[in-house]
């Protein structure tokens, strides 16, 4: 068991569960607990369920990085992209149960996911960036893009709406809202569904469907968050 995250295997669904002890921020050290954790899933289950501690799934990105200078915010948000798009494009099906709040970063996990199970609760969930201060990058646009609902995009990206998760499903963060309590058995339950589908066919389809977005991000990240810091920093 490692510090930020621990992983359980249960009839071949890998469940993933980040808790810091406070917000689960997606720091250095977090993510790369996340990617071994879906590297461990490759090898030893046949689906994954994503999710966080009680009342809170994910507050973002580490904000103490973030605001420490441009290089240091520009690398833990390369990496943090890595870890997402890897999520996007896992083989196996992925299942988050959002636990609580999902803000910024945190709504991000969610859109990278299959299917999204949240719980009800007095929980907000939404790309808060621009409200805080902080231009939304594209891979964070082109993730919102392919999950949210048309119409409720710019509001969700532009305008920085929060969502309950109630709106959230309606908008696209979240596909249903379960009681708290039901949430990680409902999560559980869809992941061994789904791992039931032949995997070849699985894996296969969700590149095809998956690349475009995978390798437009790749290729054009680097020099956006160039961009962005330099926005910033008022250039």
């Amino acid at each position: 068991m490692s510090d930020l995250t621990s992983t359980t295997i249960e009839d071949g669904v890998a469940i993933i569960r980040m808790d810091d002890g406070k917000a689960n921020a997606l720091s250095h050290a977090m993510l790369t607990e996340l990617s071994s954790a879906l590297q461990n899933a490759r090898e030893n289950a046949k689906a994954v369920v994503l999710t966080g501690r009680e009342g809170r799934f994910c507050a973002g990105f580490d904000l103490k990085v973030m605001m420490s200078g441009p290089q240091a915010a520009i690398a833990l948000t390369k990496t943090g992209c890595d870890v997402m798009l890897d999520l996007v494009q896992h083989p196996q099906p992925v299942v988050a149960a959002c636990s609580g709040h999902a803000m910024a970063g945190g709504a991000l996990l969610l859109l990278c996911a299959d299917t999204r199970f949240g719980a009800a609760g007095e929980f907000k969930i939404g790309l808060n960036e621009v409200a805080i201060g902080m231009p939304l990058p594209v891979f964070a646009s082109e993730l919102a893009r392919e999950r949210l609902r048309r119409d409720a995009f710019t509001q969700a990206c532009l305008q920085a709406r929060v969502h309950s998760p109630e709106e959230a499903a309606d908008v696209g963060f979240l596909d249903v809202v379960v009681p708290a309590e039901e949430l990680l058995g409902a999560a559980v339950a869809h992941a061994k569904n789904l791992a039931k589908l032949p995997a070849v066919a699985y894996a296969s389809t969700k590149r095809s469907l998956r690349g475009p977005l995978v390798s437009h991000v790749r290729a054009t990240y680097e020099d956006d968050l160039q961009r962005v810091m330099k926005d910033l920093a008022g250039g």
